[in-house]
Parts: structure tokens; sequence; C-alpha cells
């Protein structure tokens, strides 16, 4: 899939291995946020978007423990451990974060399956 206007494709509709064929630009690009990362959940991938929205910069991110350093609001049974309970994800739930900031309601999108390495919460504000 060619992605010359990476703003068309929403957060409901992107698929996984459209994400996992776009480059740091073409992430970057994207009108939500998107973080990437294995099964040992050490970030590879934290789009411009979700560091904008978040505050904190990528380079804090890459390389860190997802859920034990970067995002504790969501290392519970609603996001985190469906990741390790489930073998394939595509579920969209309404969140609120509360890590460094007030409250604030999203919606994440789960993305996970077997044949790919790499795991995907999409934020949408």
């Amino acid at each position: 899939m060619t992605m010359e206007n990476p703003e068309q494709h929403g957060f409901a509709s992107i698929t996984l291995a459209d994400l996992e064929s776009l480059t740091k630009e073409q992430i970057d690009a994207l009108p939500f946020g998107v973080i990437g990362f294995p099964a040992n959940c050490l970030v590879e991938i934290y789009g411009a978007h979700e560091s904008r929205s978040a505050g904190i910069p990528a380079d804090k991110v890459i390389g860190a423990d997802f859920f034990l350093s970067t995002a504790q609001c969501m290392n519970n049974f609603l996001v985190a451990q469906r990741f390790e309970d489930e073998p394939e994800l595509d579920v969209i739930i309404d969140y609120v974060l509360t890590l460094r900031m007030r409250p604030t309601p999203v919606r994440l999108r789960l993305l996970k399956n077997e044949g790919v390495a790499r795991r995907y919460i999409l934020v949408q504000r």
C-alpha cells in the first residue's frame, strides 16, 4: 500500500500491515498517536503526534518499557494485560489517560497479530 497522503488513513481503518510498512516520516504525519513495541514492551516507534500530545520527547520513550516507565496508567487489565492474554487484537476502547496530565479522555486502538512481531497502540484525542 502506498501512503502518499497518510492523513487520509483513519484511526479506525489503518491496518497493522499499513503501520509496519510506513516510514518514520509517514508515521509522524498521521493525525493520531502511534506507539509500536515488540513483546518485551521496549518502545521502537513513537510518533510525532503522540510525542506532541503527551509532551514527552521521543528520545525519552524509544527503548524504554512502555508500560513501566512511559505509560503506567495503561499498565492494567484493560490495556497491557490484553497484549499478553490475547493472541490477536484489533479493538478500540474509550480510555482516560491520567499520567503526567489532568485526566484526558481518548480512544485507544490496540493492534496485535501473532504473525507480526510489533504491537501497536494508537491514540486518538
